[in-house]
């Protein structure tokens, strides 16, 4: 299919998704704020737009991003928005940990992937990393192929699927013990709308 070092290309990929970023630190902020599934519905949300970045890429979409400071700009302030929206909610709400709630892990388990979605692929960054990432493992003559770029993407996003998983599952747990304690619970909630403005400034003020 015109790739070439993919066993490389798979622990580069598996290096860059486990190093902490806006993605890790999303994921943790869903999991210990609203429990396991919210974490691993997100995580799927995010993965979908990897899938998502890499149609772009593949189709040739995401050359605009890197070629016009407008398009980047754009998806950036829009992105950033995002999540300072997610956080002044999550402010204004005053939401703690429930995790004694036997349905707490049971609310809005598609709103938490299509937020996941959403902040994904609002990130221009994903988009210049995959266009420039990508084609270091893909045969010059197959560059105009989008065969290669599918399966480039369906891979980190299998690597991103399994590695997030287990960042859940171990901040669910953390989460978990720390929910006995009635201070924690309560302060979570802003804690997290922080979290996601904070997110939304990294991105605001981020460059190419």
């Amino acid at each position: 299919m015109g790739i070439e070092n993919y066993f490389l290309f798979l622990m580069t990929a598996s290096f860059f998704i486990m190093m902490p970023g806006i993605d890790t630190v999303f994921i943790l902020n869903k999991t210990i704020g609203e429990g396991r599934k919210a974490g691993l519905y997100s995580t799927l949300g995010i993965n979908s737009g990897v899938l998502v970045h890499t149609t772009f890429a593949a189709l040739g979409l995401s050359v605009i991003v890197a070629k016009s400071a407008l398009a980047f700009s754009i998806i950036k302030y829009l992105g950033a928005g995002y999540l300072i929206y997610l956080g002044v909610v999550s402010l204004l709400q005053g939401k703690g940990l429930d995790l004694s709630t036997p349905d707490n892990e049971e609310k809005s388990p598609l709103k938490n992937f299509y937020t996941g979605l959403v902040t994904n692929i609002l990130n221009p960054k994903v988009a210049l990393f995959f266009l420039s990432f990508f084609p270091q493992f893909i045969a010059r003559e197959n560059l105009s192929s989008p065969a290669p770029f599918i399966l480039l993407g369906v891979s980190c996003c299998l690597i991103g699927i399994v590695w997030f998983s287990i960042v859940t599952l171990l901040a669910a747990t953390f989460s978990e013990r720390l929910s006995a304690n009635p201070k924690f619970a309560g302060r979570m909630g802003k804690v997290s709308g922080v979290v996601y403005i904070l997110m939304g400034l990294k991105i605001a003020m981020s460059k190419k």
